[in-house]
């Protein structure tokens, strides 16, 4: 029985990807000190060629033959290796666990389309296995859950900071730059009002399609949780009594929940995505998402523009330039927050991207308007 090319070399790529992943293990064995580290990376490799058998069994069966030596570690995995000889395996461990993440969706997704059968069953042993692997690399570095499923928010304070933040620094930049070319104030003003709604549009656009999109987000991996919990409960029972261990509850304690909510699989999905997707209670509509940032955005445009709203000339530029460097700088420090920089020291750094802008705007504006 044989396939068509492209499925064959499709099937051809995952057998290169379960060799470059025992060959990374073992690597990962060849650098670690631990004893019992070390154990867990060979046993974790022997799993991978075991892996990398199945895909060669099911390439025979449909008419590709595999060398006796099977596939032969990638270059990118020669250079992650050397990389893990070179600096040690803390900058390895991270990509193998994110590559276990993708085989787990990558699997059950075969599970459930590919036509040929064993195919099917193949693509369940690896996906309940590589689910496997990434819970105990999460362990290995300190963390738990599961690395196949990405979610989060910025936040309402977020969302504001980083929306203020964008449309001063644009406007304040077309601001300079029609100041630079020497035009009327009313022209400014004109110039500094259509940036500014221009800015907020595109930001509150931006922010409502972000949220949406999050949500599709949550969606795919509510269902993606919902298929896991069919396919390997086992797995999903233990991932749950670890989650309540690591809220400081006993063991066995720990089993039993885990037990007793993987008895209603209702239950239990509600439980995993609360504990360990971080989904759960209210989140922002896309709407709100984008009236906030769009709003965030259109306050922080019109900032530069305040003064030549009263003022012409010399004082209406001066104390624009002020106000946005002032605001530059507060809303650096604010970041702050978010980032984890020196409160000064990101202030000061906003300030000088601020300067920078503003040179800029000027002199482009001031180059178009005398050679144009």
């Amino acid at each position: 029985m044989s396939e068509d090319p492209r499925t064959i070399e499709r099937w051809l790529s995952y057998l290169k990807d379960e060799a470059d992943a025992a060959f990374l293990y073992r690597t990962l064995a060849g650098v670690e000190k631990d004893e019992a580290r070390r154990g867990i990376y060979l046993e974790l490799a022997s799993v991978e060629d075991r892996h990398a058998k199945l895909w060669t069994e099911v390439l025979e069966r449909h008419g590709r033959a595999v060398s006796a030596g099977g596939a032969s570690p990638s270059t990118r995995a020669r250079l992650m290796g050397w990389i893990a000889r070179r600096f040690g395996a803390k900058h390895l461990l991270p990509r193998l666990l994110a590559e276990e993440g993708r085989e787990v969706k990558k699997y059950i997704g075969l599970s459930k389309s590919e036509p040929a059968e064993d195919v099917r069953d193949a693509a369940l042993v690896l996906a309940r296995e590589s689910g496997e692997h990434a819970g105990r690399l999460a362990q290995l570095g300190g963390g738990a859950g599961e690395p196949w499923h990405r979610t989060g928010s910025g936040g309402f304070l977020r969302n504001v900071v980083y929306g203020f933040n964008d449309g001063l620094t644009a406007n304040f930049g077309l601001v300079a730059g029609v100041i630079g070319a020497d035009v009327s104030a009313h022209v400014v003003l004109v110039s500094g009002v259509a940036g500014m709604i221009a800015d907020a549009l595109s930001m509150g656009s931006s922010g409502y399609l972000a949220a949406k999109s999050e949500r599709e987000v949550w969606a795919h991996e509510i269902g993606l949780e919902e298929e896991e919990l069919r396919l390997m409960p086992e797995l999903e029972r233990e991932e749950l009594a670890l989650l309540y261990e690591a809220k400081g509850i006993a063991r066995e304690r720990a089993q039993g929940m885990a037990r007793e909510v993987m008895e209603n699989p209702r239950l239990a999905l509600d439980e995993k995505v609360r504990e360990e997707l971080g989904i759960g209670g209210s989140h922002a509509s896309p709407l709100r998402e984008g009236w906030v940032t769009g709003t965030a955005t259109a306050l922080g445009a019109f900032l530069p523009v305040l003064p030549f709203l009263f003022s012409t000339g010399a004082t209406a530029i001066w104390t624009s330039f002020a106000l946005a460097m002032s605001s530059h700088f507060l809303v650096g420090a604010a970041r702050s927050l978010f980032t984890g920089r020196a409160f000064l020291r990101s202030g000061i750094d906003m300030f000088l991207v601020g300067l920078g802008v503003a040179a800029v705007g000027y002199v482009v504006g001031d180059f178009v308007a005398r050679n144009l």
